[in-house]
């Protein structure tokens, strides 16, 4: 007889707490309710970052269009996930220049470790944060 008034007690327990865990819920959702919202209408309103934000990663050029990257090599050592490739090779005036600079974006993990190693300013990391892609072979 012992058993069956533990399962009563129990039942009466589980209701109550149901009975009393539903207006509570309400009330927390009528609180919330008319406050203002704290989502950003993202594709209508553009999204306001840090101006420290790290975006995608960018080569910059010197006025007369040729790339900053002498290929030292700096920014790739310096990267903690060996994402950085880059092959270098001589111009016709006889300078280092990179022939490929690759970064595998997948993964990378945007420390800006890279951009602090380089000494000639030539990798940026940029405001762009929509790395979307339908092919992954589009992020190297």
């Amino acid at each position: 007889m012992q058993s069956c008034d533990f399962a009563v007690a129990d039942l009466i327990r589980i209701l109550a707490s149901i009975f009393l865990a539903i207006p509570k819920g309400l009330a927390t959702t009528f609180k919330h309710l008319f406050r203002k919202t704290t989502t950003i209408d993202y594709p209508r309103k553009p999204a306001k970052f840090a101006p420290r934000y790290r975006g995608l990663h960018y080569l910059t050029r010197y006025p007369d269009g040729e790339e900053r990257c002498v290929a030292c090599g700096l920014c790739a050592i310096a990267c903690p996930s060996d994402c950085i490739y880059l092959e270098p090779e001589e111009n016709e005036r006889g300078e280092r220049v990179a022939k490929l600079y690759e970064i595998d974006e997948i993964r990378c993990i945007f420390c800006g470790y890279c951009e602090d190693a380089c000494q000639e300013e030539a990798i940026r990391l940029g405001w762009e944060f929509e790395f979307s892609q339908y092919d992954r072979k589009n992020f190297v």
